[in-house]
């Protein structure tokens, strides 16, 4: 499964190519609506294998949803895939020797959304790319600014939040926080003070006097 959100988790038709110097097929159009699937880490062994930290809940499935690309216009095809510790271990269509791998370090992969199969999520699970762009409201209707980015630190899926001329800010990705998601109308409802947005507001405390006044 492609990344995704999930509350409480512990987490193309190319009409025309050419291909460069290191025999890459480049398509001549863009993503258009990229989500992340992988980063490319170190060199493994001499034959042109990398090590890949995979995004999908699955790591040997990054393989299945067609060939990667890079945003700068590569295409990656995966010939080769296993498992090793933490990470993937792949190798690419045209990358055969340990000197080509190391070049693709830190490389970031990508596929189109509408590769991605909306089957397969549950009730309580999103795409990363489906809540970034997403406009943060409360219930009084005060808007907080949008969804600018998704984070997993490894203590609990958080969003980023960025209001027009404010600092990001990051609130959790929980039940409590969001209470509701409407990707067709592209709105995300929250609770502000679950959010850790605003403070709790507390109520004064009344005299003896039925008008909240101290009677004499």
């Amino acid at each position: 499964m492609p990344p995704v959100f999930r509350f409480f988790s512990p987490c193309f038709v190319l009409k025309r190519r050419h291909v460069d110097d290191l025999g890459w097929q480049v398509p001549m159009t863009t993503l258009k609506n990229p989500v992340l699937m992988a980063t490319v880490g170190a060199a493994q062994g001499l034959r042109g294998e990398v090590r890949v930290r995979a995004y999908t809940g699955d790591p040997i499935a990054l393989g299945d949803y067609g060939n990667l690309r890079s945003l700068d216009g590569r295409v990656f095809e995966i010939l080769e895939i296993r498992e090793a510790k933490n990470v993937v271990v792949v190798r690419f269509r045209g990358i055969n020797d340990r000197n080509a791998a190391e070049a693709l370090n830190g490389v970031d992969l990508y596929v189109e959304r509408d590769a991605l199969p909306d089957g397969e999520l549950d009730d309580d699970e999103f795409y990363y790319a489906d809540l970034e762009g997403l406009d943060v409201y409360d219930s009084a209707g005060k808007h907080y600014g949008a969804v600018s980015a998704v984070f997993d630190f490894g203590a609990g899926d958080l969003l980023e939040i960025k209001g027009p001329g404010k600092r990001p800010v990051l609130i959790p990705f929980s039940e409590t926080a969001v209470l509701e998601i409407d990707l067709e109308s592209g709105r995300l409802l929250i609770d502000p003070v679950a959010a850790g947005l605003e403070e709790e507001s507390k109520p004064r405390k009344k005299g003896p006097g039925s008008d909240g006044s101290d009677e004499e």
